[in-house]
Protein backbone atom coordinates (compact mmCIF):
# COMPACT_ATOMS: atom_id res chain seq x y z
CA UNK A 1 0.00 0.00 0.00
CA UNK A 2 1.11 3.52 -0.74
CA UNK A 3 -0.86 6.20 1.02
CA UNK A 4 0.33 9.77 1.37
CA UNK A 5 -0.82 13.03 2.88
CA UNK A 6 -1.71 15.92 0.60
CA UNK A 7 1.20 18.04 1.83
CA UNK A 8 3.74 15.24 1.42
CA UNK A 9 2.48 14.32 -2.02
CA UNK A 10 2.38 17.85 -3.38
CA UNK A 11 5.83 18.65 -1.99
CA UNK A 12 7.23 15.62 -3.75
CA UNK A 13 5.38 16.36 -6.96
CA UNK A 14 6.64 19.93 -6.99
CA UNK A 15 10.18 18.59 -6.89
CA UNK A 16 9.87 17.26 -10.41
CA UNK A 17 6.99 15.11 -11.56
CA UNK A 18 4.88 12.87 -9.37
CA UNK A 19 6.43 9.47 -10.02
CA UNK A 20 9.93 10.79 -10.51
CA UNK A 21 9.78 13.08 -7.50
CA UNK A 22 8.24 10.63 -5.10
CA UNK A 23 10.78 7.98 -5.97
CA UNK A 24 8.65 5.39 -4.25
CA UNK A 25 5.45 5.05 -6.23
CA UNK A 26 5.72 1.60 -7.74
CA UNK A 27 4.97 1.24 -11.44
CA UNK A 28 2.18 -1.05 -12.50
CA UNK A 29 4.73 -2.66 -14.82
CA UNK A 30 7.51 -5.12 -14.15
CA UNK A 31 11.26 -4.87 -14.54
CA UNK A 32 10.96 -5.24 -18.29
CA UNK A 33 9.61 -1.72 -18.33
CA UNK A 34 12.54 -0.42 -16.32
CA UNK A 35 10.59 0.23 -13.15
CA UNK A 36 10.35 -1.36 -9.75
CA UNK A 37 7.83 -4.13 -9.25
CA UNK A 38 6.62 -4.88 -6.70
CA UNK A 39 -0.54 18.73 30.30
CA UNK A 40 -2.95 18.34 33.39
CA UNK A 41 -3.12 19.51 37.04
CA UNK A 42 -2.09 17.48 40.07
CA UNK A 43 -5.62 17.68 41.43
CA UNK A 44 -7.96 20.32 40.09
CA UNK A 45 -11.13 19.20 41.74
CA UNK A 46 -10.83 20.75 44.54
CA UNK A 47 -20.19 7.84 -24.71
CA UNK A 48 -17.73 5.51 -26.11
CA UNK A 49 -14.17 5.36 -24.98
CA UNK A 50 -11.39 4.73 -27.44
CA UNK A 51 -10.27 1.11 -27.49
CA UNK A 52 -6.76 1.97 -26.44
CA UNK A 53 -4.73 1.56 -23.31
CA UNK A 54 -3.74 4.57 -21.27
CA UNK A 55 -0.50 4.99 -23.16
CA UNK A 56 -2.34 6.42 -26.15
CA UNK A 57 -2.97 9.40 -23.87
CA UNK A 58 0.74 10.08 -23.97
CA UNK A 59 0.55 10.48 -27.76
CA UNK A 60 2.19 7.07 -28.16
CA UNK A 61 5.09 8.00 -25.95
CA UNK A 62 8.21 5.89 -26.18
CA UNK A 63 7.16 4.82 -29.64
CA UNK A 64 4.09 2.94 -28.53
CA UNK A 65 0.97 2.77 -30.64
CA UNK A 66 -2.26 0.87 -31.00
CA UNK A 67 -1.08 -1.20 -33.94
CA UNK A 68 0.10 -4.08 -31.80
CA UNK A 69 3.37 -2.65 -30.56
CA UNK A 70 4.03 -2.15 -26.87
CA UNK A 71 1.72 0.25 -25.08
CA UNK A 72 3.37 0.22 -21.72
CA UNK A 73 6.25 2.65 -22.04
CA UNK A 74 6.75 4.55 -18.80
CA UNK A 75 10.43 5.29 -18.95
CA UNK A 76 9.82 8.99 -18.37
CA UNK A 77 8.24 8.43 -14.97
CA UNK A 78 9.68 5.18 -13.62
CA UNK A 79 12.18 5.17 -10.79
CA UNK A 80 14.37 2.60 -9.22
CA UNK A 81 13.17 0.87 -6.11
CA UNK A 82 16.45 1.89 -4.51
CA UNK A 83 15.67 5.61 -4.72
CA UNK A 84 15.95 7.34 -1.37
CA UNK A 85 12.68 7.79 0.47
CA UNK A 86 12.30 11.37 1.70
CA UNK A 87 12.43 11.99 5.41
CA UNK A 88 9.13 11.32 7.10
CA UNK A 89 7.76 9.17 4.29
CA UNK A 90 7.32 5.47 3.85
CA UNK A 91 5.87 3.30 1.16
CA UNK A 92 3.93 1.38 3.81
CA UNK A 93 2.92 4.21 6.11
CA UNK A 94 -0.42 5.73 6.84
CA UNK A 95 0.03 9.46 6.20
CA UNK A 96 -3.11 11.43 6.75
CA UNK A 97 -3.63 15.16 6.55
CA UNK A 98 -6.80 16.01 8.34
CA UNK A 99 -8.99 15.05 5.44
CA UNK A 100 -11.72 12.49 4.86
CA UNK A 101 -11.25 12.63 1.09
CA UNK A 102 -9.32 9.84 -0.64
CA UNK A 103 -8.01 9.51 -4.18
CA UNK A 104 -7.63 5.89 -5.24
CA UNK A 105 -6.10 5.46 -8.69
CA UNK A 106 -4.51 2.93 -11.03
CA UNK A 107 -2.00 4.17 -13.59
CA UNK A 108 0.54 2.60 -15.90
CA UNK A 109 1.99 5.54 -17.81
CA UNK A 110 1.60 8.36 -15.34
CA UNK A 111 -1.35 10.19 -16.91
CA UNK A 112 -3.95 9.11 -14.36
CA UNK A 113 -1.36 9.57 -11.64
CA UNK A 114 -0.76 13.17 -12.67
CA UNK A 115 -4.47 13.90 -12.58
CA UNK A 116 -4.65 12.32 -9.12
CA UNK A 117 -1.89 14.66 -7.97
CA UNK A 118 -3.75 17.70 -9.25
CA UNK A 119 -6.91 16.60 -7.45
CA UNK A 120 -4.89 16.18 -4.24
CA UNK A 121 -3.43 19.67 -4.60
CA UNK A 122 -6.90 21.16 -4.99
CA UNK A 123 -8.77 19.17 -2.34
CA UNK A 124 -6.20 18.13 0.25
CA UNK A 125 -7.24 14.50 -0.26
CA UNK A 126 -5.06 11.56 0.70
CA UNK A 127 -3.73 9.38 -2.11
CA UNK A 128 -3.75 5.61 -2.50
CA UNK A 129 -2.19 3.96 -5.55
CA UNK A 130 -3.83 0.72 -6.67
CA UNK A 131 -0.87 -1.55 -7.46
CA UNK A 132 -1.30 -4.99 -9.04
CA UNK A 133 0.11 -7.90 -7.08
CA UNK A 134 1.51 -9.19 -10.37
CA UNK A 135 2.87 -6.08 -12.14
CA UNK A 136 2.07 -5.57 -15.81
CA UNK A 137 4.92 -5.84 -18.32
CA UNK A 138 5.14 -4.21 -21.73
CA UNK A 139 4.26 -7.56 -23.24
CA UNK A 140 1.19 -7.79 -21.00
CA UNK A 141 -0.01 -4.42 -22.26
CA UNK A 142 0.70 -4.92 -25.97
CA UNK A 143 -2.49 -4.01 -27.78
CA UNK A 144 -4.48 -6.64 -29.74
CA UNK A 145 -1.88 -9.37 -29.24
CA UNK A 146 -3.89 -11.60 -26.94
CA UNK A 147 -1.72 -10.50 -24.06
CA UNK A 148 -2.68 -10.43 -20.43
CA UNK A 149 -4.51 -7.09 -20.53
CA UNK A 150 -6.41 -8.09 -23.67
CA UNK A 151 -7.51 -11.30 -21.98
CA UNK A 152 -8.56 -9.59 -18.77
CA UNK A 153 -10.61 -6.96 -20.56
CA UNK A 154 -12.36 -9.65 -22.59
CA UNK A 155 -13.32 -11.49 -19.39
CA UNK A 156 -15.80 -9.54 -17.25
CA UNK A 157 -15.11 -11.87 -14.33
CA UNK A 158 -11.35 -11.23 -14.29
CA UNK A 159 -10.18 -9.77 -10.98
CA UNK A 160 -6.42 -9.09 -10.87
CA UNK A 161 -5.15 -9.13 -7.31
CA UNK A 162 -4.05 -5.91 -5.61
CA UNK A 163 -0.91 -5.51 -3.55
CA UNK A 164 -1.67 -3.86 -0.20
CA UNK A 165 -4.85 -2.23 1.03
CA UNK A 166 -6.34 1.07 2.15
CA UNK A 167 -5.80 1.70 5.85
CA UNK A 168 -8.68 3.14 7.88
CA UNK A 169 -11.05 3.26 4.92
CA UNK A 170 -13.94 4.01 7.27
CA UNK A 171 -12.65 7.54 7.82
CA UNK A 172 -13.18 8.51 4.18
CA UNK A 173 -16.53 9.96 3.13
CA UNK A 174 -15.61 10.90 -0.44
CA UNK A 175 -13.42 8.83 -2.78
CA UNK A 176 -12.13 9.95 -6.17
CA UNK A 177 -11.57 6.83 -8.27
CA UNK A 178 -9.16 7.16 -11.19
CA UNK A 179 -8.23 4.80 -13.99
CA UNK A 180 -7.20 4.63 -17.67
CA UNK A 181 -9.50 3.29 -20.38
CA UNK A 182 -8.65 -0.14 -21.73
CA UNK A 183 -10.86 -1.46 -24.53
CA UNK A 184 -13.54 1.05 -23.65
CA UNK A 185 -13.69 0.04 -19.99
CA UNK A 186 -11.87 0.48 -16.71
CA UNK A 187 -9.11 -2.08 -16.13
CA UNK A 188 -10.46 -5.10 -14.26
CA UNK A 189 -8.25 -4.27 -11.29
CA UNK A 190 -10.66 -1.39 -10.57
CA UNK A 191 -13.42 -3.96 -10.21
CA UNK A 192 -11.20 -5.81 -7.75
CA UNK A 193 -10.81 -2.62 -5.73
CA UNK A 194 -14.54 -1.87 -5.62
CA UNK A 195 -15.38 -5.40 -4.54
CA UNK A 196 -12.73 -5.47 -1.81
CA UNK A 197 -14.30 -2.96 0.58
CA UNK A 198 -17.61 -1.90 2.06
CA UNK A 199 -18.28 1.55 0.60
CA UNK A 200 -21.64 2.01 2.30
CA UNK A 201 -22.58 5.68 2.70
CA UNK A 202 -19.49 6.77 0.78
CA UNK A 203 -19.58 9.13 -2.20
CA UNK A 204 -17.49 7.89 -5.15
CA UNK A 205 -16.46 10.25 -7.94
CA UNK A 206 -14.85 8.48 -10.93
CA UNK A 207 -12.40 10.05 -13.34
CA UNK A 208 -10.62 8.48 -16.26
CA UNK A 209 -7.80 9.16 -18.67
CA UNK A 210 -8.88 8.69 -22.28
CA UNK A 211 -9.05 10.36 -25.71
CA UNK A 212 -12.75 9.43 -25.90
CA UNK A 213 -15.63 11.86 -25.65
CA UNK A 214 -16.71 10.91 -22.14
CA UNK A 215 -16.41 8.56 -19.23
CA UNK A 216 -19.46 6.69 -20.50
CA UNK A 217 -20.12 3.05 -19.89
CA UNK A 218 -16.93 2.45 -17.91
CA UNK A 219 -18.35 4.32 -14.94
CA UNK A 220 -21.80 2.85 -15.41
CA UNK A 221 -20.43 -0.69 -15.31
CA UNK A 222 -18.36 0.05 -12.22
CA UNK A 223 -21.38 1.57 -10.52
CA UNK A 224 -23.18 -1.72 -10.97
CA UNK A 225 -20.61 -3.47 -8.78
CA UNK A 226 -21.44 -1.60 -5.59
CA UNK A 227 -24.42 -1.35 -3.26
CA UNK A 228 -27.26 1.14 -3.43
CA UNK A 229 -25.99 2.80 -0.25
CA UNK A 230 -23.10 4.30 -2.21
CA UNK A 231 -23.55 7.72 -3.78
CA UNK A 232 -22.04 7.56 -7.27
CA UNK A 233 -21.51 10.93 -8.92
CA UNK A 234 -21.05 11.62 -12.62
CA UNK A 235 -17.39 11.35 -13.46
CA UNK A 236 -15.05 13.17 -15.79
CA UNK A 237 -12.79 12.10 -18.65
CA UNK A 238 -9.44 13.85 -19.05
CA UNK A 239 -7.40 13.64 -22.22
CA UNK A 240 -3.65 13.32 -22.37
CA UNK A 241 -3.44 17.04 -23.05
CA UNK A 242 -5.36 17.98 -19.89
CA UNK A 243 -3.83 20.67 -17.71
CA UNK A 244 -4.14 21.31 -14.01
CA UNK A 245 -6.67 24.10 -14.51
CA UNK A 246 -9.03 21.59 -16.16
CA UNK A 247 -8.99 19.57 -12.96
CA UNK A 248 -9.43 22.65 -10.76
CA UNK A 249 -12.49 23.79 -12.72
CA UNK A 250 -13.99 20.29 -12.47
CA UNK A 251 -13.43 20.11 -8.71
CA UNK A 252 -14.95 23.55 -8.18
CA UNK A 253 -18.00 22.49 -10.15
CA UNK A 254 -18.57 19.46 -7.92
CA UNK A 255 -19.53 21.66 -4.97
CA UNK A 256 -18.05 19.29 -2.41
CA UNK A 257 -19.26 20.02 1.14
CA UNK A 258 -16.53 21.69 3.20
CA UNK A 259 -18.19 20.41 6.36
CA UNK A 260 -17.21 16.87 5.44
CA UNK A 261 -13.64 17.50 6.55
CA UNK A 262 -14.77 18.99 9.84
CA UNK A 263 -16.91 15.94 10.59
CA UNK A 264 -13.73 13.99 11.35
CA UNK A 265 -13.24 15.89 14.61
CA UNK A 266 -16.84 16.00 15.91
CA UNK A 267 -17.21 14.54 19.39
CA UNK A 268 -19.30 11.41 19.75
CA UNK A 269 -20.98 11.70 23.14
CA UNK A 270 -22.22 8.11 22.94
CA UNK A 271 -18.82 6.50 22.46
CA UNK A 272 -17.15 9.38 24.34
CA UNK A 273 -14.49 9.56 21.63
CA UNK A 274 -13.37 11.73 18.75
CA UNK A 275 -11.96 10.56 15.42
CA UNK A 276 -8.54 12.10 14.85
CA UNK A 277 -7.26 13.02 11.41
CA UNK A 278 -4.76 10.17 11.81
CA UNK A 279 -7.65 7.72 11.59
CA UNK A 280 -7.52 6.71 15.25
CA UNK A 281 -10.17 7.40 17.87
CA UNK A 282 -9.28 9.14 21.12
CA UNK A 283 -11.32 9.47 24.34
CA UNK A 284 -12.53 13.02 24.92
CA UNK A 285 -11.82 13.07 28.65
CA UNK A 286 -8.95 11.56 30.56
CA UNK A 287 -6.36 12.03 33.26
CA UNK A 288 -3.45 14.46 33.39
CA UNK A 289 -0.48 13.14 35.37
CA UNK A 290 1.53 16.34 35.79
CA UNK A 291 3.25 16.39 39.22
CA UNK A 292 2.03 12.90 40.15
CA UNK A 293 4.63 10.67 41.77
CA UNK A 294 5.12 7.08 40.67
CA UNK A 295 2.91 5.84 43.51
CA UNK A 296 0.24 8.44 42.80
CA UNK A 297 0.33 7.51 39.11
CA UNK A 298 -0.37 3.89 39.90
CA UNK A 299 -3.33 4.76 42.13
CA UNK A 300 -4.74 7.42 39.81
CA UNK A 301 -4.48 5.38 36.63
CA UNK A 302 -6.00 2.36 38.32
CA UNK A 303 -8.91 4.54 39.46
CA UNK A 304 -9.29 6.02 35.99
CA UNK A 305 -9.38 2.64 34.28
CA UNK A 306 -11.73 1.14 36.87
CA UNK A 307 -14.08 4.09 36.34
CA UNK A 308 -14.11 3.58 32.57
CA UNK A 309 -11.59 6.26 31.64
CA UNK A 310 -9.13 5.36 28.93
CA UNK A 311 -7.08 8.50 28.17
CA UNK A 312 -3.80 9.18 30.01
CA UNK A 313 -1.52 12.19 29.47
CA UNK A 314 2.10 12.23 30.56
CA UNK A 315 5.40 13.73 29.38
CA UNK A 316 9.13 13.24 29.63
CA UNK A 317 9.36 16.31 31.87
CA UNK A 318 6.80 14.90 34.30
CA UNK A 319 9.29 12.20 35.27
CA UNK A 320 6.57 9.56 35.49
CA UNK A 321 6.49 7.93 32.06
CA UNK A 322 7.77 4.65 33.50
CA UNK A 323 5.08 4.66 36.18
CA UNK A 324 2.40 5.35 33.58
CA UNK A 325 3.63 2.52 31.39
CA UNK A 326 3.73 0.15 34.35
CA UNK A 327 0.19 1.07 35.38
CA UNK A 328 -1.03 0.40 31.85
CA UNK A 329 0.76 -2.95 31.77
CA UNK A 330 -0.57 -3.93 35.19
CA UNK A 331 -4.16 -3.21 34.20
CA UNK A 332 -6.60 -5.85 33.04
CA UNK A 333 -7.88 -3.41 30.42
CA UNK A 334 -6.68 -4.45 26.94
CA UNK A 335 -3.84 -2.24 25.75
CA UNK A 336 -5.67 -1.30 22.55
CA UNK A 337 -8.44 0.31 24.61
CA UNK A 338 -6.06 2.66 26.41
CA UNK A 339 -4.86 5.87 24.77
CA UNK A 340 -1.50 7.12 26.05
CA UNK A 341 -0.13 10.57 25.27
CA UNK A 342 3.42 11.63 26.05
CA UNK A 343 5.64 14.52 24.96
CA UNK A 344 9.17 15.34 23.90
CA UNK A 345 10.69 18.33 25.70
CA UNK A 346 12.77 20.92 23.78
CA UNK A 347 15.95 19.62 25.42
CA UNK A 348 15.30 16.38 23.52
CA UNK A 349 14.58 17.93 20.13
CA UNK A 350 18.16 17.67 18.84
CA UNK A 351 18.06 13.90 19.37
CA UNK A 352 14.37 13.25 18.91
CA UNK A 353 14.66 9.84 17.24
CA UNK A 354 16.62 8.47 20.18
CA UNK A 355 14.26 10.15 22.65
CA UNK A 356 11.27 8.44 21.04
CA UNK A 357 12.91 5.04 21.42
CA UNK A 358 13.82 5.85 25.01
CA UNK A 359 10.21 6.77 25.79
CA UNK A 360 9.01 3.46 24.41
CA UNK A 361 11.60 1.63 26.50
CA UNK A 362 10.81 3.58 29.68
CA UNK A 363 7.11 2.96 29.32
CA UNK A 364 7.50 -0.65 28.26
CA UNK A 365 4.99 -0.17 25.45
CA UNK A 366 5.05 -1.55 21.91
CA UNK A 367 3.67 1.73 20.60
CA UNK A 368 2.64 5.16 21.84
CA UNK A 369 -0.83 6.33 20.87
CA UNK A 370 0.08 10.02 20.68
CA UNK A 371 3.35 11.88 20.98
CA UNK A 372 3.53 15.67 21.11
CA UNK A 373 6.24 18.30 21.07
CA UNK A 374 5.89 19.88 24.53
CA UNK A 375 6.32 23.46 23.34
CA UNK A 376 8.20 25.34 20.60
CA UNK A 377 11.99 25.33 20.77
CA UNK A 378 15.18 24.97 18.78
CA UNK A 379 15.05 22.10 16.29
CA UNK A 380 11.30 21.67 16.75
CA UNK A 381 10.72 21.09 13.02
CA UNK A 382 13.44 18.45 12.94
CA UNK A 383 11.95 16.84 16.03
CA UNK A 384 8.53 16.77 14.44
CA UNK A 385 9.96 15.13 11.32
CA UNK A 386 11.37 12.46 13.63
CA UNK A 387 7.85 11.96 14.98
CA UNK A 388 6.65 11.54 11.40
CA UNK A 389 9.25 8.83 10.87
CA UNK A 390 8.14 7.17 14.10
CA UNK A 391 4.62 7.03 12.64
CA UNK A 392 6.00 5.42 9.49
CA UNK A 393 7.91 2.92 11.64
CA UNK A 394 4.83 2.01 13.70
CA UNK A 395 6.31 3.31 16.94
CA UNK A 396 3.81 6.16 17.30
CA UNK A 397 0.27 6.22 15.95
CA UNK A 398 -0.63 9.91 16.09
CA UNK A 399 1.42 13.06 16.57
CA UNK A 400 0.77 16.63 17.55
CA UNK A 401 1.84 19.76 19.36
CA UNK A 402 1.46 21.32 22.78
CA UNK A 403 1.50 25.06 23.44
CA UNK A 404 1.34 26.12 19.81
CA UNK A 405 -0.88 29.09 19.06
CA UNK A 406 -1.93 30.80 15.81
CA UNK A 407 1.34 32.54 14.97
CA UNK A 408 3.39 29.49 15.89
CA UNK A 409 1.17 27.21 13.81
CA UNK A 410 1.24 29.51 10.80
CA UNK A 411 5.02 29.37 10.81
CA UNK A 412 5.36 25.70 11.72
CA UNK A 413 2.81 23.80 9.63
CA UNK A 414 4.21 24.63 6.16
CA UNK A 415 7.49 23.03 7.21
CA UNK A 416 6.10 19.58 8.06
CA UNK A 417 4.37 16.79 6.18
CA UNK A 418 1.81 15.32 8.55
CA UNK A 419 -0.84 17.66 9.88
CA UNK A 420 -0.91 17.39 13.69
CA UNK A 421 -3.77 15.27 14.99
CA UNK A 422 -3.91 17.28 18.23
CA UNK A 423 -2.90 20.65 19.64
CA UNK A 424 -2.87 20.80 23.44
CA UNK A 425 -3.02 24.24 25.08
CA UNK A 426 -4.00 25.85 28.37
CA UNK A 427 -7.78 26.35 28.30
CA UNK A 428 -10.16 27.18 31.15
CA UNK A 429 -12.96 29.72 31.79
CA UNK A 430 -10.44 32.43 32.75
CA UNK A 431 -8.28 31.73 29.65
CA UNK A 432 -10.62 30.57 26.92
CA UNK A 433 -8.67 30.95 23.65
CA UNK A 434 -11.89 31.66 21.77
CA UNK A 435 -9.90 32.85 18.75
CA UNK A 436 -7.37 30.01 18.82
CA UNK A 437 -9.73 27.06 19.24
CA UNK A 438 -11.74 27.57 16.01
CA UNK A 439 -8.56 28.32 14.07
CA UNK A 440 -7.11 24.97 15.07
CA UNK A 441 -10.35 23.08 14.57
CA UNK A 442 -10.80 24.53 11.09
CA UNK A 443 -7.52 22.83 10.19
CA UNK A 444 -9.10 19.49 11.06
CA UNK A 445 -7.03 19.29 14.25
CA UNK A 446 -8.51 18.28 17.59
CA UNK A 447 -7.98 20.69 20.50
CA UNK A 448 -7.13 19.46 23.98
CA UNK A 449 -7.02 21.63 27.10
CA UNK A 450 -4.64 21.34 30.03
CA UNK A 451 -5.35 23.12 33.30
CA UNK A 452 -9.08 22.81 32.50
CA UNK A 453 -9.89 23.66 36.13
CA UNK A 454 -7.51 26.59 36.35
CA UNK A 455 -4.27 24.99 37.44
CA UNK A 456 -2.08 25.21 40.50
CA UNK A 457 -3.05 28.02 42.83
CA UNK A 458 -6.14 28.97 40.84
CA UNK A 459 -8.45 25.97 41.14
CA UNK A 460 -10.16 27.08 44.34
CA UNK A 461 -11.04 30.49 42.91
CA UNK A 462 -12.38 29.05 39.66
CA UNK A 463 -14.44 26.33 41.33
CA UNK A 464 -15.91 28.97 43.62
CA UNK A 465 -16.90 31.34 40.82
CA UNK A 466 -20.52 32.42 41.41
CA UNK A 467 -21.54 31.96 37.78
CA UNK A 468 -20.20 28.43 37.68
CA UNK A 469 -21.55 27.37 41.06
CA UNK A 470 -25.03 28.66 40.15
CA UNK A 471 -25.03 26.59 36.97
CA UNK A 472 -23.78 23.58 38.92
CA UNK A 473 -26.62 23.94 41.42
CA UNK A 474 -29.15 24.05 38.59
CA UNK A 475 -27.97 20.70 37.25
CA UNK A 476 -27.13 19.06 40.56
CA UNK A 477 -23.50 18.56 39.65
CA UNK A 478 -20.17 19.92 40.84
CA UNK A 479 -18.50 23.09 39.62
CA UNK A 480 -15.70 20.95 38.18
CA UNK A 481 -18.19 18.93 36.16
CA UNK A 482 -19.75 22.13 34.77
CA UNK A 483 -16.35 23.39 33.62
CA UNK A 484 -15.38 20.09 32.05
CA UNK A 485 -18.74 19.80 30.29
CA UNK A 486 -18.33 23.39 29.03
CA UNK A 487 -15.04 22.32 27.45
CA UNK A 488 -16.55 19.28 25.80
CA UNK A 489 -19.40 21.29 24.32
CA UNK A 490 -16.80 23.68 22.88
CA UNK A 491 -15.09 20.70 21.23
CA UNK A 492 -12.14 20.66 23.63
CA UNK A 493 -10.80 17.37 25.00
CA UNK A 494 -9.99 17.62 28.71
CA UNK A 495 -7.34 15.97 30.88
CA UNK A 496 -7.93 17.16 34.46
CA UNK A 497 -5.27 16.02 36.88
CA UNK A 498 -6.09 14.31 40.15
CA UNK A 499 -4.76 11.78 42.62
CA UNK A 500 -8.16 11.38 44.30
CA UNK A 501 -10.16 8.38 42.99
CA UNK A 502 -13.47 10.09 43.84
CA UNK A 503 -12.53 13.18 41.90
CA UNK A 504 -11.35 11.05 38.98
CA UNK A 505 -14.71 9.28 38.92
CA UNK A 506 -16.58 12.58 39.10
CA UNK A 507 -14.54 14.04 36.28
CA UNK A 508 -15.74 11.25 34.00
CA UNK A 509 -19.43 11.65 34.86
CA UNK A 510 -20.24 14.38 32.37
CA UNK A 511 -22.88 12.81 30.16
CA UNK A 512 -26.07 12.96 32.23
CA UNK A 513 -26.51 16.70 31.81
CA UNK A 514 -26.05 19.32 29.11
CA UNK A 515 -25.39 23.04 29.37
CA UNK A 516 -27.85 25.30 27.60
CA UNK A 517 -26.73 27.91 25.07
CA UNK A 518 -27.41 30.55 27.71
CA UNK A 519 -25.26 28.77 30.28
CA UNK A 520 -22.44 28.34 27.76
CA UNK A 521 -22.64 32.06 27.02
CA UNK A 522 -22.57 32.90 30.74
CA UNK A 523 -19.33 30.97 31.19
CA UNK A 524 -17.90 32.57 28.06
CA UNK A 525 -18.27 35.97 29.73
CA UNK A 526 -15.80 34.90 32.44
CA UNK A 527 -12.81 35.08 30.09
CA UNK A 528 -10.06 37.27 31.56
CA UNK A 529 -7.34 36.25 29.08
CA UNK A 530 -5.57 35.19 32.26
CA UNK A 531 -2.91 32.59 31.58
CA UNK A 532 -1.86 30.54 34.59
CA UNK A 533 1.39 29.10 33.26
CA UNK A 534 4.18 30.45 31.10
CA UNK A 535 3.80 28.09 28.14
Amino acid sequence: MKQYSRRQFTKLAAAGGICAAVGMLTSCMGSNAGSSASSGDADENGTAESDTYETTLENSQAGNSSDGSSLAGESDTSTSSTDEVPSGSSSESNFLAGSNLLIAYFSCTGTTEQIAGWIASETGADIYEIIPDDPYTEEDLAYYTGGRADQEQADSSARPMISGSVENLEQYHIIFLGYPIWHGQAPRIISTFLESYDFSNVTIIPFCASHSSGIGSSAQNLHGLISDTVTWLDGRRFSGSAIENDVVEWIEGLDLPESEVLAVREFDFETKKVLLNSGYEMPIIGLGTYSLSATECAVSIAALLESGGRLIDTAYMYGNEAAVGQAVSDSDVPREEIFVITKLYPTQFHRAAEAIDEALERMGLDYIDMMLLHHPGNNDVEAYLALEQAVADGKVRSIGLSNWYVEELEEFLPQVNITPALVQNEIHPYYQENDVIPYIQDLGIVVQGWYPLGGRGYTEELLGDETITAIAQTHGVSAAQVILRWNLQKGVVVIPGSSDPEHIQGNLDLYDFELSDEEMAQINTLDRNEKHDWY
